[in-house]
């Protein structure tokens, strides 16, 4: 399964928030097999927010949408995913029931548009907040306050699956560049993938399907570099 991960906000193109949501959810889709494709930052504009998502939609098998949803000003999301799909907004009575039935809020007590949706689509209760989320297809609309997106990404978590990829971490003093050619040779023998990550020391990811493959290329590789601290499993 390959998936994008669309994140939807000014705030975070400008650099007043940290975008810690798309981290928080490449981690949850890789552990559950899925194969992140796109991670894509777009500003509260209809027209972006739309194009973005009828391109990842159509070439992906998932797309999850974060932030930009509620009754304000900026909060275009909702429109411009329906956009995405030729559909207009629609009041969800589904969410404007939920609401009332366990939040306390009344259709009195909402701002106008709280509860609008895409036509056809299926609601996402929040139930950290208000601003309800939405299915459409294989497109995912979550919130943007982290809390109340990974309570909803939890109501959808069983529909992402994948091939497990098992991972091993190998930890080096020497320098990313003298690495090279023990990697190829690493990749000649064993069937997995090799990043390297420099920092204080070089960390070596090693990923594969067959866990027993990935052991072996780790043992291989542990002991023809030096330096090497205790190997962490991820």
């Amino acid at each position: 399964m390959q998936a994008a991960v669309v994140t939807v906000g000014d705030e975070l193109l400008a650099g007043d928030t940290v975008n810690t949501n798309a981290t928080w959810l490449c981690t949850e889709l890789t552990a559950r097999g899925v194969s992140v494709e796109r991670v894509t930052t777009v500003p509260d504009r209809v027209a972006d927010i739309a194009r973005v998502v009828n391109e990842y939609h159509a070439e992906y098998d998932a797309v999850v949408v974060t932030g930009g949803l509620g009754p304000t000003h900026d909060d275009v999301t909702m429109e411009a995913v329906a956009a995405a799909f030729g559909r207009s907004l629609e009041r969800s009575e589904d969410a404007a029931e939920w609401l009332a039935a366990n939040s306390g809020y009344s259709a009195a007590d909402l701002v106008e548009g709280t509860t609008d949706l895409p036509a056809g689509s299926q609601m996402l209760p929040n139930e950290e907040g208000v601003a309800p989320g939405a299915v459409i297809g294989t497109v995912y609309v979550l919130p943007g306050v982290p809390d109340e997106m990974k309570t909803m990404f939890g109501q959808i978590a069983d529909e992402f699956a994948g091939e497990q990829t098992h991972v091993r971490f190998v930890r080096t003093s020497e320098p990313e560049s003298s690495l090279i050619g023990r990697f190829t040779s690493l990749q000649e023998a064993f069937d997995v993938t090799v990043g390297s990550y420099p920092g204080d020391h070089v960390r070596v990811k090693l990923a594969g399907a067959d866990e027993a493959t990935v052991e072996a290329a780790a043992a291989w590789l542990e002991a023809r570099v030096e330096g090497i601290e205790e190997a962490e499993t991820g």
